[in-house]
């Protein structure tokens, strides 16, 4: 990823600060110009568990963006100044497919069967875009040898995998190679939000940047070493390679 202004650096992840206006403006415009680009969320998990993408923290059509009150913090102890804006997935998804001036063509991969096909009739009755095709990340993906060709035969704009960190970071890059869509983004729990799965926090909770807690509150054994452990593995990182 380029040098730029607008690149943070933490834990020697290059991160870019900017608005969700200008993100999607930026994919789009990218897309319409047949240059491919990968979006990954950056929150303090990712920081911890997807060292790997380091290795490709030059390429200019990988994306890295801030998800989360502990990049936050993290920039304004690291750099003396926070984010343009807190970009999740969860929000910043819906809002590039419907900035698009025509509905984009969406390709499905993670999730439990009956997940993935609520949050493909979101997409499409909810969000307007079209859903050229899914698969799901059980036996749907173990059996599916040949996803790179279903993708290209099904013309995608945009690849949403949603098999949670690092999972869903390692198949964007060891796939995105050989596939001609435009836009690849690893998006979590997205699909089990679109499918009624998992409660957003309320507003007045998100507003206070504090959606992590109502989600621990829900996943307590799931996430509990991520909101707790991991984030002081993610504390010393910083400070290790500010």
């Amino acid at each position: 990823m380029e040098a730029r202004a607008d690149i943070l650096s933490i834990s020697q992840f290059p991160v870019l600060s900017t608005t969700a206006d200008a993100l999607a403006a930026r994919l789009l415009d990218r897309l319409a110009r047949g240059e491919q680009t990968t979006l990954f969320f950056a929150n303090t998990n990712l920081v911890v568990k997807c060292r790997f993408l380091l290795a490709h923290a030059n390429d200019p059509g990988l994306l890295l963006v801030n998800d989360g009150i502990g990049l936050d913090i993290a920039a304004k102890l690291l750099h003396g100044k926070r984010f343009a804006a807190n970009l999740n997935g969860t929000d910043f998804t819906p809002l590039l497919l419907t900035r698009s001036a025509r509905p984009l063509k969406v390709y499905m991969v993670g999730g439990k069967p009956d997940v993935l096909a609520r949050a493909v009739a979101h997409v499409e009755q909810r969000l307007g875009q079209q859903v050229v095709g899914s698969c799901d990340g059980y036996d749907g993906l173990r059996s599916a040898a040949d996803i790179d060709q279903r993708i290209n035969a099904s013309g995608a704009d945009v690849v949403l995998v949603a098999m949670g960190n690092p999972i869903q970071e390692r198949w964007v890059l060891e796939h995105r190679g050989a596939l001609r869509a435009g836009i690849l983004m690893g998006v979590g729990a997205l699909f089990d939000f679109w499918a009624g799965d998992k409660p957003r926090a309320p507003r007045l909770v998100q507003r206070l940047r504090l959606e992590w807690l109502f989600r621990l509150s829900l996943e307590p054994r799931r996430l509990l070493r991520r909101y707790t452990w991991d984030i002081l593995v993610f504390l010393r990182m910083c400070f290790k390679y500010r």
